[in-house]
């Protein structure tokens, strides 16, 4: 089994499933307004300057360290 780690964390390229998200109510909104929710696939498209570009249920966003430091992901098996 793969481990659980921070988006943050995660290589650019990979394929994952989000696990959880550790935010107070306000981010935890916000995320899930965007369509960051648990067992939602989520693609790393590219790192640059600290922020991550990513891409869920067909829509691109870019996300500062911190917040995606707070979505706990799991790389998903080929």
């Amino acid at each position: 089994m793969t481990p659980i780690l921070p988006l943050a964390m995660m290589p650019e390229g990979k394929d994952t499933k989000i696990i959880s998200i550790n935010a107070g109510n306000c981010l935890l909104n916000r995320l899930r307004s965007m369509g960051f929710i648990e067992n939602t696939l989520l693609k790393v498209k590219r790192g640059i300057n600290g922020s991550l570009i990513v891409s869920v249920n067909g829509c691109d966003y870019a996300l500062g360290i911190g917040m995606a430091s707070k979505i706990m992901v799991q790389e998903c098996s080929a």
